[in-house]
């Protein structure tokens, strides 16, 4: 039960809790109940939304930036990995494999204040030996979500 609930609850954070129950077929306080016990092991870490912000008159700059770095003795990269994710501007920071160790997201204003943030705050971080900076030019498709769906003509075409 706690799979299906998982995946019904990535899919729409906003469910409500009675229909949450009957699409699992146990009850409300059921629902509740494991909902609260999951948020309580941070199983479910938190409740967000998906914003286009195309759509928006707000100006948005999403860039993902790759980072090499030396691991820490006794703690791989889990101190650097702190260290980047406590600023506040960064959004996500992953480990993977390849060519470089961290992946850092950042989400802000100007390529400016991006650039800015590479060069005096994460390059000049002791451990890291190189950066490479990625911009986000359009969102297709976002946490499983098609932003840019395209206008359909479903009508039939007559000729004369």
């Amino acid at each position: 039960m706690r799979e299906e609930m998982l995946s019904i609850l990535e899919k729409n954070g906003r469910i409500g809790l009675k229909d949450l129950a009957v699409m699992l077929g146990i009850s409300e306080i059921e629902a509740a109940n494991e909902m609260a016990e999951m948020e309580k092991e941070g199983i479910i870490c938190a409740y967000h939304t998906l914003i286009d912000w195309e759509k928006t008159s707000i100006e948005k700059v999403t860039a993902l930036i790759e980072v090499r770095v030396t691991p820490q003795r006794g703690q791989g990269f889990d101190s650097m990995a702190e260290r980047i994710y406590n600023y506040p501007e960064v959004r996500a920071v992953y480990l993977i494999s390849g060519g470089f160790d961290l992946l850092v997201i950042l989400e802000e204003k100007s390529l400016r204040e991006i650039a800015n943030f590479v060069s005096e705050k994460l390059s000049t971080l002791d451990s890291v030996l190189s950066t490479a900076t990625h911009f986000i030019l359009k969102k297709y498709k976002d946490h499983g979500t098609i932003l840019s769906k395209k206008n359909s003509d479903e009508r039939e075409i007559i000729t004369p």
